[in-house]
């Protein structure tokens, strides 16, 4: 099992949260399936950059984002070299410390 640590957000965890999945899962789906309500506006398709997270530690047992992705990041609120859209980004076997940023490009969540 691979922990998702998860830093305090104002609105989606306030207190922070640090759940068990197994490695092979998107940050999405785990976070989701666990009560953190990441958005996700264009339904995990890689469209769009709503589900925009940040690997404060980890970084590097992510795979590499393709394409696809390096060009929607691009469009993200608040990108860091360390930005990945969590429906892309697959767990591994390494322990991650994910912030989510306070804003998305939506500015108002559209609760899913």
């Amino acid at each position: 099992m691979t922990q998702l640590i998860f830093l305090p957000h104002e609105e989606i965890c306030p207190e922070g949260a640090v759940i068990d999945v197994d490695p092979g899962e998107t940050i999405c789906d785990a976070a989701n399936k666990n009560g953190i309500d990441i958005e996700h506006a264009c339904e995990k398709s890689c469209a769009c950059t709503t589900c925009h997270v940040i690997i404060r530690e980890g970084f590097d047992s992510l795979g590499e984002a393709d394409e696809v992705e390096e060009d929607l990041l691009d469009k993200a609120w608040g990108l860091e070299p360390e930005s990945r859209l969590s429906c892309q980004a697959v767990v591994g076997d390494k322990d991650l410390v994910i912030e989510i940023p306070k804003y998305t490009i939506n500015m108002v969540s559209e609760n899913h």
